[in-house]
């Protein structure tokens, strides 16, 4: 039998959770993203319980430990119990009952096993018990090593519990994709039930192409995902090839989704954004359009999103000049020299006097960020004596 001994195993909390279960004679298992990413030599970000124990046997388990328990799940047998000062998911062991391809009605269960068929991928169904022995009820060690994300069991059967598993499907095969490339049964099932996609909200939907877009080379998967048909249900009109020849410019750069978001083009109706995303977003393509240089565009838009819209040109074929990081920095630390009083006269406040600000810093931008107080103020005056 495997074993690992990932840190996060003797971490307080963990032990502390995993103590007041098994003391008591129930099951406990770390299970999902932590041991996949523990058995790949990655961080894991938090880490998940599941156990034969029910909701009420968790919180009466933890309150005897002297832990606190809340019941932030508790219609899906979730109770998160807080140890050490860190949250803990604890989940019991569960069966879907109905599911209509966004939520499930669940049944809990009594043993790994059943648990393990209700999940996604075979590389999500890996549980880690407290002494580091890792346990494989569906294969998912043999498809991790490949590097290849498959579905449990048929794959239509999965999709159609819940249409969001099409998107986290492409977005863990770019995360581990490896030699092996994209499951074709995965593939096959999740382009013959792509109108699914249409009953997702755009909450769950953005949420999945953040997560795609922040891999460090969702290009494959992409390009798989419009050759299913799939990236048109999610950004009508988006490129795939124009993300492979960014993700080739980016070099050190690396990930940026709200870059690689732009780079794809296409709509973004079917995305819930943020206002900061949306204004990021909005932000990179006025500088991309932007008819000036890197200086330019590192004044009016900041260095990030002017680096943004950079790598996004070159991946297009236009050449930035040798220096262009160099002038990026020095626009987003420039500084008008001018400000409305100093055209006051001849200007006065109001529209003429907000027109003349902006004529200066189109002058002031146009010479290369060269002319001083005096030389911008004459020229946008005509007052030699200003």
């Amino acid at each position: 039998m495997t074993r690992i001994t990932p840190d996060w195993l003797y971490n307080p909390a963990v032990a502390a959770v995993f103590s007041c279960l098994t003391a008591a004679g129930f099951q406990a298992y770390a299970v999902g993203g932590a041991v996949r990413n523990a058995l790949l030599g990655r961080a894991a970000s938090d880490v998940d319980i599941a156990t034969d124990a029910t909701p009420e046997q968790v919180t009466e388990q933890a309150k005897a430990a002297g832990l606190r328990a809340l019941p932030t799940g508790i219609d899906h047998g979730t109770v998160t119990i807080v140890a050490a000062g860190t949250g803990i998911e604890v989940t019991t062991f569960r069966r879907d009952v109905e599911t209509d391809g966004r939520r499930a009605v669940v049944a809990f269960a009594q043993d790994l096993e059943t648990d393990a068929t209700r999940r996604d991928f075979t590389i999500n169904a890996l549980y880690l018990d407290p002494r580091g022995r890792i346990h494989d009820p569906v294969g998912g060690l043999r498809d991790l090593e490949a590097r290849r994300v498959r579905f449990i069991g048929d794959a239509e059967t999965r999709i159609r519990e819940d249409a969001l598993r099409i998107l986290r499907f492409f977005r863990f095969t770019a995360e581990i994709g490896g030699a092996a490339g994209i499951d074709p049964e995965g593939l096959a099932a999740s382009a013959e039930l792509a109108d699914l996609i249409d009953g997702l909200s755009a909450e769950r939907i953005g949420a999945e192409m953040r997560k795609l877009l922040s891999t460090p080379d969702p290009a494959p998967a992409v390009a798989s995902m419009g050759q299913s048909g799939i990236l048109m249900r999610i950004l009508p009109g988006a490129d795939p090839g124009a993300l492979a020849q960014l993700i080739d410019a980016e070099g050190e750069y690396g990930p940026g989704w709200p870059r690689r978001l732009v780079a794809l083009g296409g709509s973004l109706d079917r995305l819930r954004l943020s206002k900061a995303e949306g204004r990021r977003i909005a932000q990179i393509r006025a500088a991309l359009d932007l008819d000036g240089g890197p200086a330019a565009r590192g004044y009016l838009f900041g260095s990030d999103c002017a680096i943004d819209a950079q790598l996004i040109a070159r991946a297009a074929g236009i050449a930035p000049p040798p220096d262009w990081e160099a002038e990026i920095a020095r626009g987003a630390t420039a500084i008008l020299p001018v400000s409305a009083a100093d055209l006051m006269p001849p200007f006065q406040p109001g529209p003429a006097l907000g027109a003349a600000l902006k004529k200066a810093e189109a002058i002031w931008i146009a010479s290369g960020f060269a002319l001083d107080r005096d030389r911008l103020i004459q020229k946008v005056t005509g007052n030699n004596a200003h």
